[in-house]
């Protein structure tokens, strides 16, 4: 298979990291698509916590009243969709038999 670049946009750690993974496993095509995507959720992510670390968790808003950091919700969505997409990609070679039902043919 061709070498890949990784996304030249990700962080230089994830950066590090889609190299790593596309060295050690043989990705299709798509494998290497989802695995950019997880990289972007975890960059995004991290930058959710540092825009949270750096204004708060929490805001008053023009009334004065408490509210959550927008960030707060970028961060946990984006931990989830870097979990479902490594999950799709299947790193750990998961034992557990495929749930869904046979394709036809």
């Amino acid at each position: 298979m061709a070498r890949r670049a990784a996304p030249s946009h990700l962080r230089v750690a994830t950066r590090n990291w889609w190299r790593q993974v596309v060295g050690d496993f043989d990705l299709e095509p798509h494998h290497v698509r989802l695995l950019s995507l997880a990289c972007e959720a975890w960059d995004r992510g991290v930058q959710a916590r540092e825009a949270i670390e750096e204004e708060g968790a929490y805001y008053l808003d023009r009334h004065g009243s408490p509210r959550p950091h927008p960030g707060l919700a970028v961060e946990r969505d984006s931990r989830l969709s870097f979990a479902r997409l490594i999950r799709e990609i299947d790193l750990d070679g998961s034992p557990d038999p495929d749930p869904r039902p046979p394709r036809r043919h």
